[in-house]
């Protein structure tokens, strides 16, 4: 699972949630930091709220957060989600390519794009795919 700050190094780069059954999230307020929630038809869904998109908490009675506004909350993309933001990302730009690469220290990405290839390391495969993304998103919108 991605770090925090990595989550929110992806969301100020101009990553867009739209939130989905199964989605991992964090709320970055005090006394929340070590929690990790997940949207599902039970507990916690994403449904408007005087017109605007809240997660809202269920089935949980000494529960004191009843809502918190997406753009609150913090996603933290799953892996196999960072890999399809990669692909689109590169949709449609020849000779591009994504492979994952385990490693004697965890996990290399490798882009191919332009003719060039982008590697990123990290313990995790998640983390490897994030800062691909990240780099790809710096490029995109800045």
């Amino acid at each position: 699972m991605l770090s925090l700050s990595t989550a929110r190094a992806l969301r100020d780069a101009g990553l867009n949630w739209k939130p989905a059954e199964l989605d991992f999230f964090a709320i970055p307020l005090p006394g929340f930091e070590d929690q990790v929630f997940v949207i599902t038809n039970m507990t916690v869904m994403a449904e408007p709220i005087r017109e605007r998109l809240a997660l809202t908490f269920h089935g949980v009675a000494e529960w004191a957060l009843d809502h918190v506004w997406v753009g609150e909350a913090l996603w933290l993309p799953r892996e196999d989600q960072l890999r399809e933001l990669i692909e689109e990302q590169l949709l449609g730009q020849p000779d591009a390519g994504l492979v994952l690469h385990t490693t004697p220290l965890g996990y290399r990405c490798e882009v191919h794009r332009q003719g060039r290839v982008l590697t990123f390391d990290a313990f995790d495969a998640a983390e490897a795919y994030a800062a691909a993304l990240l780099h790809l998103l710096r490029e995109r919108f800045h």
